[in-house]
């Protein structure tokens, strides 16, 4: 049990973190801040099911009659409530939890003490009816986003946009002053790779450092805005949430086709798509008036599910598991709920009933999955003139299938003995015997020999087979495609498809706004897809910018991203979460506003150093007073490095591409596959395009962490292992991007040691290297320079391919002769994997 006097010293540590009363103009609110962290820690034990001591704390009435031992709470007199008392475990009040159970963090304890020292306002129309659910639909998630005025600051000059306000107010409440702003270099990487994904290049760096506008920075921000490789950044994060994949999963984990939807998906971002749109497209864009094969494509979001392809499957398990987990990741990725826990029973937690979760299946349970064939012009000219006459001679041999058997009775009547006796054996043996007295085999046998004689069939075959062949290779991508005919939905008792029961129509959860279909009678994908980005939603906006947030600063405004319901955590900044939510959908729910107004706030631009002051009052930066340093995400480390070495392709979109990875892989599944490295430049495009094998994912992106792709990921873990340094050294794509480094090095105009070490940090590292940083390298090249001098075996560096053709070949060097040229090499592949190792390449500071 934690002593007084130490609950004392967290209490005065954590009224850094609650937001303060004065500074926000007004009082907490219970839903939002209170009624959360009453439901994790006091319902097992005064909730619905057992309530000791009399008192009942999952509802607002029970807290406000208080049990047996008295009041609970005295509006403006914490000392005298007897909640906070037990909770601070002072006076003569039980010790609140229990000992074996966790204590409340102290800036929840601080949170409570402010609510009821500000009067302890109730939520209206609380009344001895109330129920848990009733009481868990007053949680602060399923509330109205509100407009929120800006609060005032006492240092008016450090806001550049709203955002600032709010987390300045809450700094200088809790008196700790917001860090300076990050050096220019710092800056310039930082919001090149979280915009972008790639590190400025040397000419971009001193570009800006050069750069003495006032408003440089805000230009450079709209430039990279409107760079294609924005989509190709971002749309590696809304790929996580759609579990985007190349293949199907499962023992088989077959390939598939569905790389259009991908690049649908960076197209969208380029362009800006609202994301209003962006949503409905991908959820029912099949279903829009006049809808376009861009629009069907999106709903490609849908088809990411996995299949089970091996035999002997139930195909409709499978179908309705692939339903279930685009519920799920609904909830997930939209909502912020983990409405999959409603699937077998209504939901423990939140206010979701199981006929709720069934009504959302019932939505998604009315498709087809077909593919959808995207020609290129070419190709659609092509297949005009060729489809109809597919189609007439189709119908052809369709007619004589259907005469077929009348057909062949005559031919067998008209034959002679001398005829039967031409016949191959195993026709004759057979057509002696009347047709009633064969088997099914013969029969079969003597009805393919007719097929083969037939002159009107064998001629319109021939026909059939050389206009297919002349058809040209469509691509094609995964869709979703309403049926004409709707399936009945029933609830699946104990969420088992083969027990089912009460029949259900596609509806919504009550604890939010209702949707309102466009036909009553047959609500449709694209009526849920426009409740969830209904302006009135107040869970689809919160969740996305809090995800969007959290890529920037590590952590969401709400820290349980993908849980918005009673046992996530409550926003830091409840206040700054609803003013983002608002303003985005004023602004017409465009992305590149959202990333602007984020980049662009004072928030975003300080420096991520340490404090020591930050270690006792916010060791875990809730109240953002510095930037994160956030370990790059897999794909990233590896564009950087190819970047950095020149060899990196700025190609975009197209069908995903085979980098190096290590030899036997692919034989360590059910079904091993080959895994042949693509030539040329795709060797080298972002690791965005890199074939993702769902059971055998490229080496690179497990070790630092990328999703399996099996389900909905919205927030990637950041891991430290051993292996990720084994990676950066020793894998084959890692080397032969320091080996790239090395002789791009070699080849530049700039003629000292220390001139070439000065580019090596700009292309590695986006900065220019201190003095003592400098020497370092220069004694390290030497070092190496005389250990590749005496060992032939570190000298033997091979060149890359996609420079043996290049200037930077080693003749072009002007060294003497080939040995030379070789420890050269060595020397500085060696200095370039030190660059790409180093924990700086791999961090965003």
């Amino acid at each position: 049990m934690i002593g007084p006097g130490r609950l004392v010293r967290r209490f005065v540590l954590a009224a850094a973190l609650v937001r303060p009363l004065a500074a926000m103009g007004d009082e907490l609110d219970y839903a939002r801040e209170i009624q959360p962290i009453l439901l994790q820690h006091c319902v097992a034990c005064h909730g619905a099911d057992e309530q000791n001591g009399s008192l009942r704390l999952d509802t607002a009435t029970g807290l406000a009659a208080g049990g047996s031992s008295g009041p609970a709470i005295v509006a403006q007199r914490p000392e005298a409530s007897r909640l906070y008392l037990a909770i601070t475990h002072q006076g003569d009040a039980t010790p609140m939890p229990p000992e074996d159970q966790p204590p409340l963090a102290p800036e929840e304890i601080e949170r409570i003490r402010q609510w009821i020292a500000a009067g302890a306002v109730l939520p209206e129309g609380a009344d001895a009816e109330s129920t848990a659910a009733n009481s868990r639909a007053l949680h602060w998630a399923f509330q109205p986003i509100r407009p929120r005025p800006l609060p005032a600051v006492a240092d008016a000059a450090w806001p550049r946009t709203g955002i600032d306000a709010f987390v300045l107010a809450r700094l200088e409440q809790a008196q700790i002053a917001p860090s300076p702003p990050a050096d220019a270099a710092t800056l310039l990487r930082r919001v090149y790779l979280d915009l972008v994904g790639l590190p400025p290049t040397a000419d971009q760096l001193e570009e800006f450092l050069t750069d003495t506008r006032p408003d440089a920075y805000e230009r450079l921000v709209e430039r990279l805005l409107a760079s294609p490789h924005y989509g190709e950044r971002w749309g590696r994060h809304w790929l996580d949430a759609a579990r985007y994949a190349d293949s199907d999963g499962y023992n088989i984990d077959a390939p598939r086709s569905i790389w259009k939807y991908r690049d649908w998906v960076i197209d969208a971002l380029n362009r800006d798509l609202p994301f209003d749109q962006f949503i409905v497209e991908q959820y029912a864009g099949d279903l829009l008036p006049g809808a376009n094969p861009e629009q069907c494509t999106a709903t490609g979001f849908h088809r990411n599910t996995l299949f089970n392809g091996e035999g002997g499957t139930d195909r409709e398990q499978f179908r309705v598991e692939a339903v279930v987990d685009r519920v799920a990741t609904t909830g997930t990725v939209l909502l912020g709920l983990t409405l999959g826990c409603a699937r077998c029973h209504d939901h423990k937690y939140d206010p979701i009933t199981q006929r709720e979760f069934y009504e959302l299946f019932a939505y998604l349970n009315q498709d087809d999955e077909p593919l959808l064939e995207l020609p290129t012009a070419e190709q659609a000219g092509q297949l005009a003139v060729l489809r109809p006459q597919v189609a007439d001679v189709r119908r052809q041999l369709d007619k004589l299938d259907a005469e077929f058997d009348a057909r062949q009775t005559a031919w067998e009547a008209a034959l002679t003995m001398e005829d039967k006796g031409r016949l191959p054996q195993n026709v004759r043996d057979i057509i002696y015997n009347p047709p009633e007295k064969r088997d099914e085999a013969q029969r079969k046998v003597v009805a393919d020999y007719y097929r083969r004689m037939d002159d009107a069939y064998r001629g319109l075959t021939d026909q059939y087979a050389a206009l297919l062949a002349q058809q040209p290779a469509v691509q094609t991508t995964m869709v979703l495609r309403q049926r004409a005919e709707p399936r009945v939905t029933h609830v699946h008792l104990r969420g088992d498809f083969l027990r089912p029961g009460r029949e259900v129509v596609p509806g919504t959860p009550e604890v939010l706004p209702p949707s309102h279909p466009l036909d009553p009678a047959r609500p449709t994908r694209l009526d849920l897809a426009r409740w969830l980005v209904a302006p009135d939603n107040p869970l689809t906006p919160r969740v996305t910018v809090n995800r969007v947030w959290q890529h920037y600063f590590g952590t969401g405004l709400v820290e349980t991203e993908n849980d918005f319901g009673t046992q996530g955590t409550p926003p830091s900044h409840p206040e700054l979460l609803d003013w983002l939510a608002h303003q985005w959908i004023e602004a017409g729910w465009s992305f590149k506003w959202l990333h602007r107004t984020i980049v662009c706030s004072a928030t975003y631009r300080q420096s991520s150093h340490t404090r020591a002051e930050l270690a006792e009052t916010d060791p875990q930066n809730r109240l953002l007073a510095r930037q994160a340093r956030i370990r790059l995400d897999a794909e990233t480390i590896r564009d950087c490095a190819l970047a950095a070495s020149g060899l990196l392709s700025p190609k975009l979109g197209g069908p995903s591409v085979f980098p190096h990875q290590p030899d036997g892989v692919m034989q360590l599944t059910q079904v091993s596959r080959a895994w042949e490295v693509s030539p040329g430049e795709d060797r080298y495009r972002r690791t965005l395009y890199t074939y993702l094998w769902r059971s055998t994912p490229h080496p690179l992106l497990k070790t630092f962490d990328a999703p399996d792709t099996t389900t909905a990921c919205t927030r990637r873990p950041r891991s430290n292992t051993p292996l990720q340094a084994l990676m950066l050294l020793n894998d084959a794509g890692m080397f032969e991007a320091a080996a790239a480094l090395a002789n791009r090095l070699q080849a530049a105009p700039s003629g000292s040691d220390e001139e070439r070490i000065q580019l090596a940090f700009r292309w590695a590292l986006a900065r220019r290297p201190a003095s003592a940083e400098s020497a370092r390298v220069v004694r390290l090249l030497e070092q190496e320079r005389r250990a590749a001098a005496v060992d032939s075996a570190l000298a033997a560096v091979e060149v890359p391919a996609a420079w043996t053709a290049t200037d930077s070949q080693p003749a072009a060097l002007g060294l003497s002769d080939a040995q030379q040229q070789a420890i050269e090499r060595a020397a500085w592949t060696a200095v370039a994997r030190v660059l790409l190792n180093l924990e700086e390449f791999i961090t965003r500071e």
